[in-house]
């Protein structure tokens, strides 16, 4: 048993860091500079609070993820080309 929850945790921590990059590509395409992507990704996570109540975030697709990013187009212009 505690081998396979520690193959479950590495697996979930892989998938994590798989999330991150992508978050990441995701706002590369959306105009961040490359520079600014580290500032952009804790820029995004901040404001998924600012956009959405807790009861939203759970419920969130590509359409709530572009909200967020349009959110972040207008209160954070630095971060994009």
């Amino acid at each position: 048993m505690n081998d396979e929850i520690k193959e479950l945790k590495a697996e979930i921590e892989d998938l994590t860091i798989h999330l991150a990059d992508m978050l990441e590509a995701v706002l590369y395409y959306a105009g961040v500079k490359e520079e600014n992507l580290e500032k952009g990704v804790k820029a995004y996570i901040e404001a998924l609070d600012e956009v959405f109540d807790e009861e939203e975030d759970s419920d969130m697709g590509y359409r709530e993820m572009i909200e967020v990013i349009d959110y972040l187009k207008q209160k954070k212009p630095e971060l994009f080309k």
